[in-house]
């Protein structure tokens, strides 16, 4: 017997995420990087919120203050590695959102 599963989508606009984008471009770029954590949380919780996946919409539960203490030890990671743990950045922040989403 086929269980009937309810339709996944994604409800964001192009223009909103362009805005989030910019606006979180433009934070990064005023704090010359020190509140991209916040800018990355901002604009992930906003793609979550608007996704829903079997009939259930995703939730963000991530902090930026969470995300900066995170961000600090990958840093000193790749500085100390001279770049090296650079390329598994991308893997853990992946990890990091993960982590933090669920089902609303």
């Amino acid at each position: 017997m086929d269980m009937m599963q309810e339709k996944s989508y994604f409800d964001g606009g192009l223009l909103q995420l362009v805005g989030w984008h910019l606006l979180g471009g433009l934070i990064t770029l005023v704090t010359l990087g020190i509140c991209y954590p916040w800018a990355c949380c901002m604009i992930y919780q906003w793609e979550t919120n608007h996704t829903v996946i079997n009939g259930r919409r995703l939730r963000f539960t991530g902090t930026a203050l969470g995300l900066f203490g995170h961000w600090v030890k990958w840093f000193l990671l790749t500085v100390v590695t001279l770049g090296i743990y650079g390329f598994w950045v991308s893997i853990q922040l992946k990890k990091w959102k993960v982590a933090h989403t669920e089902f609303a």
